[in-house]
């Protein structure tokens, strides 16, 4: 798909207007999974795929939505005077969200918009394409009505979007590293206070792949919601006897002090994770800025093991996935990105063993799962952003 198939399609469903193009990425997160509603640290990237958005200003106050990657469900309408959440309305709840928190917090959306979207982030992958959608549509909105948003602040209502409107109890890493993501770096973002630090990425001789397992995951209807639940009761125990706000407070150290006072099994090994995860975080940045990439990759290897084991959240095809990249030569740190349940993994692979890497890994999955998985490299890039001259689909 290429930019002008993508102004074709608008015309032929919305007439000949005045287009402009927006981008919002997709994210990977380097390491610090579930960390980030415990109040704790995590580090993400914007990738270079992502979500693009066609849109054109109206004169009345009709919003007319139409995905590319979804074209069954044709065109939805709808008014900026009735924008509640309707379960047949699908995929464009999101940008239909956006719309309403951006009304509800003050901001003046003065007319309808028609708006085609596209995206190469696989759906229910992991890579979070439902924040790319939000914040696509955040700095269209911005744009068109000259709104002049914090970006931080639009971060934010992105949030709002996912934990008010549709539903999920989620973190502000999705919406953050796809709101705020640079070029070759990742960001360090201490939940907690919402402070930041770039981080180059200089992997020297190693790429990072992306493993995606293929198998569609919904976290609104997965156990999301119920480990952050066990997490909060957790912190509710600990804070009994401990003065802290969230998990991520809590060094390994004071955890194996204060973990007796956790009720449940369940409970202590949810917290455990996220207090180790939260350290393991911490320690990327050192090892990132130090240029020790075998360092970094052993605390990736450590990430998964304890998603794996304390969380549970990760399942036979993320499994399958880390452990065939374990194997495979060249291979310093492999592990789970996103939510789990499905979605993606992450690998660092010497540069020249990719495509055996891809090769063997692709081979081994598929013999234990029964169907094949899509592997293929991250690159770092920009955040969210209008889109202006000759302009490539990544």
């Amino acid at each position: 798909m290429q930019v002008n198939d993508l102004k074709k399609a608008f015309t032929q469903k919305f007439g000949d207007k005045d287009i402009q193009l927006f981008f919002a990425p997709g994210r990977i997160n380097l390491i610090g999974e579930h960390t980030d509603y415990n109040g704790g640290y995590v580090f993400p990237c914007a990738i270079t795929k992502g979500t693009y958005a066609l849109a054109a200003g109206r004169s009345d106050r009709k919003v007319r939505l139409y995905s590319e990657n979804m074209p069954e469900s044709g065109i939805i309408e709808m008014s900026l005077d009735s924008l509640d959440y309707k379960e047949d309305d699908g995929w464009a709840n999101y940008p239909k969200g956006m719309m309403y928190k951006l009304l509800e917090a003050g901001w003046d959306i003065s007319g309808g918009i028609d708006v085609l979207y596209y995206g190469n982030i696989p759906n229910g992958a992991g890579l979070s394409s439902s924040a790319s959608i939000e914040l696509v549509t955040g700095v269209m909105l911005e744009y068109l009505f000259n709104l002049e948003i914090d970006r931080v602040e639009l971060v934010k209502l992105g949030q709002k979007v996912e934990n008010e409107f549709i539903g999920v109890n989620s973190g502000i890493m999705d919406q953050f590293a796809i709101g705020m993501g640079k070029a070759d770096h990742g960001i360090l973002l201490d939940c907690q206070t919402l402070l930041y630090e770039y981080a180059p990425l200089h992997l020297k001789n190693y790429t990072l792949m992306i493993m995606n397992t293929n198998k569609e995951r919904t976290l609104a209807s997965s156990k999301y919601n119920d480990r952050r639940r066990e997490c909060e009761s957790a912190l509710e125990n600990l804070k009994q006897y401990a003065d802290i706000e969230a998990l991520g407070a809590l060094e390994p150290n004071e955890f194996e002090e204060w973990k007796r006072h956790i009720k449940g099994e369940a409970e202590l090994r949810r917290a455990r994770h996220a207090v180790y995860e939260n350290h393991r975080t911490k320690k990327s940045l050192k090892r990132l800025k130090d240029g020790d990439l075998d360092g970094f990759g052993e605390l990736m290897n450590a990430s998964h093991v304890s998603l794996r084991d304390d969380y549970e959240v990760t399942g036979a095809e993320l499994d399958t996935l880390v452990e065939a990249a374990w194997e495979q030569d060249g291979v310093i740190g492999a592990r789970m990105t996103g939510a789990g349940f499905g979605g993606c993994a992450i690998a660092l692979v010497e540069t020249k063993k990719a495509d055996i890497f891809r090769d063997h890994v692709a081979k081994q999955y598929e013999a234990v799962i029964g169907y094949a998985p899509s592997i293929y490299e991250a690159k770092a890039g920009d955040g969210a952003k209008r889109l202006q001259g000759e302009v490539v689909i990544q």
